[in-house]
């Protein structure tokens, strides 16, 4: 079965080949790029190490690219959160606040803020153009492990171990609903493409998606063998979810008919909570790291791999997809503490 990711288009095409070229897919005319990057597509990604950026003196737990994809933000262990040029891999910034490690960070669709989940049990708002702390939300009784902005940016989701969700009204720095969500930490929460919607996961092994502005659970996803999920997101055009798993597979699930539709595996995840994230600026891909120090990624519809990317020389927990160029950011753990922009060109 074809998965279909885009917002505009209902259907994604078909692969068929191309005459005289056995097995070679067509590109579909809807993607970007140029004729050269056109050709890159139909023999697949080639990514390599362009730039590798050192700042961090602790595991590095997030990388986000800006919504313009000028920026880097990194976060990590070490209560730092670090702006990099996304081009240059030059550091522009670091923001110094929360006083305990942070384990996320999030960007406003409009590139002009940046929140932060801390251990400190705060989320911090920063300016990206005063370079200085707008808001600190205050409210979970535990570690905050993960947060996301909604598409208009005057809400946050927020979940931690305290096991709640917490919608949060920015502009009054207070929470609207605080959802007694799951039965363990919540590992990844995410709001769709309009905000109607909130997905979180936990290490309960539940997904579930809630009414964004009542706060009811909507659906409850779960998988037979019920493994600790890592990471949920929804799809770009919020069609399905794609979630991590600790038994070393990604899932992609139509969520409306609680059927997993596609599966990815040969990456190592049995310990940490890694995410996955998805390629659409010139194939269709799903890309994760990975335990074994490696960086993975997946045709979107075969779930064959395509290519492993290697260079870190620890486990890589964080990684990101820019959202107009072929770059990709991931980021390792102690022994290493660089983190990577691969680039296809």
């Amino acid at each position: 079965m074809d998965i279909e990711l885009d917002r505009k288009q209902d259907v994604l095409p078909r692969d068929v080949a191309l005459p005289g070229v056995k097995g070679m897919p067509t590109v579909p005319e809807h993607l970007p790029g140029s004729q050269e990057q056109l050709t890159a597509h139909r023999s697949g990604p080639s990514y390599r190490a362009r730039y590798i950026l050192s700042g961090h003196s602790l595991s590095i737990s997030s990388v986000k690219f800006s919504p313009d994809g000028s920026l880097l933000a990194s976060s990590a262990a070490d209560k730092l959160i670090k702006l990099w040029d996304a081009y240059s891999g030059e550091l522009v910034h670091t923001f110094e606040g929360h006083t305990e490690g942070i384990s996320d960070i999030a960007w406003a669709s409009d590139g002009e803020y940046l929140a932060s989940a801390s251990d400190d049990k705060t989320i911090m708002i920063w300016s990206i153009e005063s370079r200085a702390t707008v808001k600190t939300l205050i409210g979970h009784t535990n570690f905050v492990f993960c947060v996301n902005y909604n598409p208009n940016s005057n809400l946050l989701v927020s979940g931690g171990f305290d096991e709640t969700v917490r919608v949060w009204d920015i502009a009054r720095g207070k929470p609207l609903k605080v959802l007694p969500a799951h039965s363990d930490p919540v590992t990844a929460v995410s709001f769709n493409g309009d905000g109607t919607l909130v997905v979180s996961c936990a290490m309960d092994g539940l997904i579930r998606i809630w009414d964004a502005d009542s706060g009811q659970c909507l659906k409850t996803l779960v998988d037979d063998d019920n493994p600790i999920c890592s990471h949920v997101q929804f799809s770009p055009n919020s069609k399905f979810v794609l979630a991590s798993t600790q038994d070393s597979t990604i899932r992609l699930w139509n969520y409306q008919t609680s059927r997993c539709v596609k599966t990815y595996t040969g990456h190592t995840n049995r310990t940490y909570c890694i995410p996955a994230c998805f390629v659409t600026t010139i194939g269709k891909y799903i890309v994760s790291g990975s335990e074994d120090a490696k960086i993975y990624i997946w045709d979107l519809q075969t779930r064959q791999i395509l290519q492993v990317l290697e260079g870190h020389r620890d486990a890589v927990l964080a990684v990101d997809t820019h959202p107009t160029r072929n770059i990709i950011a991931s980021a390792s753990m102690e022994k290493d503490l660089t983190i990577r922009l691969w680039c296809d060109d």
